[in-house]
């Protein structure tokens, strides 16, 4: 009978880069969890187990923690300060936890590390000052990795979202390799399957959302705190209550259209788009039905934050849908306020491109 896989998540938001492991094998079997926010270890928590998550900083965590041996250790360290959105803040402080992560891998001693980031970590300072530590006089000497920027569209995922994707390894093991592509936009690429569209993952679900009821019904007590929740992927069809002009700009934005659209209906214009039109044209945007979804952030449920709005719809895509666009399945459980359940679907790995990782390092065991 094959080995059980041991895991240690770290960064591990709701738990997204675990369940695309658990999708790519059920040797799999998480050791421990550290998540700093509150609602996101709860919605862990319930989704995996309880005794798994340490709800805190991952800092104190070392300091005061047996740290279980693993055999991989997963995880996202913030990147804020580095990400294409946002200040850019190179001394951002948030940038500095990727060394806690090394201290985890030191303590850890896994056979096979991954970290996930934003596509800008590639070339970021933070990035070289890793490699750095598994160089000789470094942290991690016994260690190197390779990386690359991956789109989660190429693996199966119906959203395009590229991501900086590191697999190291303990160096007397070799590398795994990094996943290959199994989808692409190029109907006649040999041997890959067509990018999974918004159509093939949302064409089925309830045009109207029909779960606003469920939110004030469910309690979950987590670490001395009351949440809202827990809920099914599928009780997070919720609506949200537009203003009149809302509705209004939204029922002139055409299929594939975004804010451009506005500019023939100047009493629909904010003031701050009739004075800048330049910018990017996926703001106040419609979802295309047969490509990919645009990357789902933390405020997906904002039009003014993206290409959010429903692809026919007068109204942004629901948590629920959004979930579905990450990949989460039926199993997954979600803790907390509805801003709470947004960050943590927004910040999650698809689970499409965690499976296909997944399945790259099970195979190595």
């Amino acid at each position: 009978m094959p080995s059980e896989i041991t895991v240690l998540d770290l960064f591990a938001g709701a738990g997204g880069l675990t369940a695309g492991l658990h999708e790519a094998s059920d040797r799999f079997r998480t050791v421990g969890a550290v998540e700093w926010d509150q609602a996101a270890a709860a919605s862990y928590e319930a989704t995996y187990g309880a005794g798994i998550v340490h709800a805190g900083d991952i800092k104190s965590w070392l300091n005061n923690s047996d740290v279980p041996r693993a055999d991989v250790i997963i995880g996202g360290p913030p990147c804020q300060g580095f990400s294409s959105l946002g200040k850019q803040d190179v001394e951002d402080e948030r940038n500095s936890l990727w060394m806690e992560y090394a201290r985890t891998i030191r303590r850890a001693e896994p056979k096979y590390f991954v970290v996930e980031n934003v596509a800008e970590f590639k070339k970021s300072p933070q990035y070289k000052l890793f490699l750095a530590e598994t160089q000789r006089g470094g942290m991690l000497p016994e260690y190197s990795f390779e990386s690359a920027v991956l789109n989660a569209a190429d693996f199966g995922a119906a959203q395009s979202r590229r991501r900086t994707v590191i697999i190291g390894y303990h160096r007397d093991l070799g590398f795994p390799g990094l996943p290959e592509a199994t989808h692409s936009a190029d109907p006649s690429a040999t041997g890959l399957k067509r990018h999974v569209t918004v159509a093939d993952v949302l064409g089925t679900v309830p045009r109207r959302p029909d779960r606003d009821h469920v939110f004030a019904e469910r309690r979950t007590s987590f670490n001395g705190k009351s949440f809202a929740g827990q809920f099914e992927a599928r009780d997070l069809h919720w609506s949200r209550n537009y203003t009149e002009l809302s509705l209004r700009r939204f029922s002139v934005i055409p299929a594939g259209g975004n804010r451009r659209d506005l500019e023939p209906y100047p009493d629909l214009m904010p003031a701050c788009w009739v004075k800048h039109k330049t910018g990017s044209g996926d703001v106040m945007g419609r979802m295309h039905w047969d490509r990919p979804s645009v990357t789902i952030r933390t405020e997906f449920f904002k039009p003014e934050k993206g290409r959010y709005i429903h692809p026919e719809e007068n109204r942004a895509i629901t948590h629920y849908e959004a979930a579905l666009l990450q990949g989460f399945g039926p199993g997954h459980r979600f803790v907390g306020s509805r801003t709470e359940i947004a960050r943590q679907i927004g910040n999650a790995v698809p689970i499409p491109l965690g499976a296909a990782i997944g399945r790259q390092l099970a195979d190595r065991f």
